[in-house]
């Protein structure tokens, strides 16, 4: 075996209270691709930064190999100092080495290096950052999330880069697709000790229910041991002390054990506050169009989403994501076409960006709205202490009142959830909800998104994430319009197919593929035969059915909104009891005759788009 490059025996390290590292090891070999997981806090980006030479812990064997060239990837880097994101760069280089790397890897990025630093995003400098730790073609690759602020086409591309690497590499990242492409070893950090696995990150999960399964059988013996020993001890053992002086000693180390034992936290529980039941259509676009300036972000989109849907949106950056988003929940106004929202629509949104939570404001005012001393949140229309909700999201208790601004990425993120899911809702909105979360958080979110019993929009570079929550996704085709496939990222791949001449592929409508492979299944043709054309028309009731709803919808809709204003005066039932309970009454008929009215339309619309192929 080939010595290592870089090795970490023994690592101990205190912040504070509880130890973060109580003998952690690494060993990184040539050629290793190393991931490194952990629940957040765990210490994953400490022991990243001591492998690095970044940190000092209290005490380690740390061991480089004389030569070894090693390249950290800051979570949040420091430009100051440089003009352009090309002198960043090149400032990587070891000194007489030529950076002719440097541009063609920002350009891979998608910049060409003459932007100035107090110019950019946070994005656009994580991928200068990205540039300057793989340009040196180091000996060692440290990398602290990279896929960070980067979209589906820049994810894919770091993923074929780094495999054609010759650097030896140690990866944190919740990005399981990544994870799985990439690595050969993972390396699992738990309650201060490390645990090393010689797979990669697919066969991770299995391997780490099965140690906690065998940690909680010899918890539940040592248990049973410590019962016994004190059984034994009420019998009498004054009689016995010199006889029996080691197994009285041998008990309380046993109960030590027990005392200092560090028992895994537990996992996260989220539960969403559920609104009335939305129509069955919830969203109807017509080709709807969205510009700034001379850019086209949208142009001609059509889509129909349904009650119990889940549409993924997933592109570039800079495509126009999160305007799509805006306009279909009716934030934004489209240039052209139309949007269509159906009856009793209870929208909450996951915000991509943190800024909407208060720095200044405790974590339980952010929960309640700072009501005063209120200390319950309504979820679900149960009243729960703040401090037992939020214990579902791994926050301890005497958080309660500490500042927003003393939390971590991960536990904003979570806070953002905790928030957002105590909204009663039957339209789920979440744009870039996997950000900063850990893997067992993943989890938990993708069940919920799953089993959420209305409709979820969503924005997300996660892969997995995507494959394993949408019932459809929404990207660009290969011509540069905004189409919509069945399934998700892998099952959107096999339907868009490679590019043909002419820059041109092969471009299957999503739903409508997936009805006619249902109709090719269920209606064989016999070998020889041709396929008889379709002989079913909507008949003229159909017809005119689809072309008076939309009218008797908007009819609907502004006898909802008259009676709405009438009931909204407080003084109407002391002044007219019985034409408060007639316009209540009206107001039920008319919701509950938009609600049949939408959803006889939907079915007719969605029939002709079938008859039509």
């Amino acid at each position: 075996m080939a010595p290592p490059l870089l090795s970490l025996k023994n690592v101990h390290l205190t912040f504070g209270g509880t130890p973060l590292f109580e003998g952690v090891d690494l060993q990184v070999l040539p050629g290793d691709r190393i991931g490194l997981v952990g629940r957040n806090g765990s210490g994953k980006s400490t022991l990243l930064r001591i492998a690095a030479g970044l940190v000092e812990p209290d005490s380690a064997e740390r061991f480089l190999q004389p030569g070894t060239r090693v390249a950290y990837l800051h979570q949040e880097p420091d430009l100051s100092g440089y003009d352009t994101l090309l002198d960043f760069v090149e400032d990587g280089f070891p000194e007489g080495e030529a950076p002719y790397r440097a541009r063609l890897l920002l350009g891979e990025l998608g910049l060409s290096g003459e932007e100035r630093p107090a110019e950019i995003s946070g994005g656009q400098a994580r991928r200068a950052a990205l540039a300057r730790a793989l340009a040196p073609e180091p000996d060692i690759l440290l990398l602290d999330e990279p896929t960070n602020h980067l979209d589906l086409p820049a994810i894919e591309w770091l993923e074929r880069e780094l495999a054609r690497s010759r650097a030896a590499i140690v990866l944190i990242s919740h990005d399981r697709a990544f994870l799985e492409a990439l690595t050969t070893k993972t390396l699992w950090i738990d309650r201060g000790r490390s645990h090393e696995l010689g797979q990669g990150f697919g066969a991770f999960e299995a391997w780490r229910d099965e140690l906690l399964e065998r940690e909680e059988i010899e918890r539940h013996k040592l248990d049973r041991k410590i019962a016994r020993e004190e059984q034994w001890m009420h019998g009498g053992v004054t009689a016995r002390r010199k006889r029996n002086v080691r197994r009285v000693a041998e008990l309380a180390e046993m109960r030590r054990q027990k005392r200092d034992a560090r028992v895994q936290q537990g996992e996260a529980r989220m539960e969403v506050s559920a609104a009335e039941r939305s129509g069955k259509l919830v969203i109807e676009a017509r080709r709807i169009a969205k510009r700034y300036g001379d850019k086209t972000l949208i142009e001609d989109f059509s889509i129909l989403i349904a009650r119990g849907d889940r549409v993924a949106i997933a592109g570039p950056n800079g495509a126009g994501k999160t305007t799509l988003l805006k306009i279909l929940t009716g934030e934004l106004e489209p240039d052209e076409g139309s949007v269509r929202h159906g009856a009793n629509l209870e929208i909450t949104t996951l915000e991509q960006s943190r800024e909407t939570l208060d720095d200044t404001a405790t974590l339980s005012d952010t929960l309640t709205g700072g009501r005063g001393d209120s200390v319950t949140v309504t979820v679900n229309g149960r009243q729960r202490h703040v401090a037992s909700y939020l214990k579902d999201f791994l926050f301890q208790p005497e958080q309660l009142r500490s500042p927003v601004s003393a939390l971590s990425g991960g536990e904003r993120a979570r806070l953002m959830l905790a928030r957002a899911l105590a909204r009663p809702s039957n339209v789920l909105v979440l744009d870039e909800p996997t950000n900063d979360l850990d893997l067992e958080t993943l989890d938990l979110l993708q069940e919920l998104v799953s089993d959420y019993p209305g409709t979820v929009l969503l924005v997300s570079h996660d892969r997995d994430f995507l494959d394993r929550t949408a019932t459809s996704l929404v990207t660009l085709d290969p011509a540069g319009r905004w189409r919509e496939y069945a399934g998700g990222y892998t099952d959107m791949l096999a339907q868009r197919g490679p590019l043909k001449g002419g820059g041109t592929a092969v471009q299957p409508p999503g739903k409508a593929a997936a009805r006619e492979a249902r109709t090719a299944d269920q209606k064989p043709v016999s070998p020889g035969r041709a396929a008889p054309a379709r002989a079913r028309k909507l008949s003229f009731k159909e017809k005119h059915a689809l072309e008076t709803l939309p009218a008797r919808i908007e009819e609907l809709e502004a006898r909802i909104a008259t009676l709405g204003q009438t009931l909204s005066d407080p003084a109407l039932f002391a002044r007219d009891p019985n034409a408060f309970t007639a316009a209540s009454e009206a107001l039920s008929r008319a919701e509950r005759e938009k609600a049949e009215a939408e959803e006889r339309w939907l079915e007719l619309e969605l029939l002709r788009e079938e008859l039509e192929g």
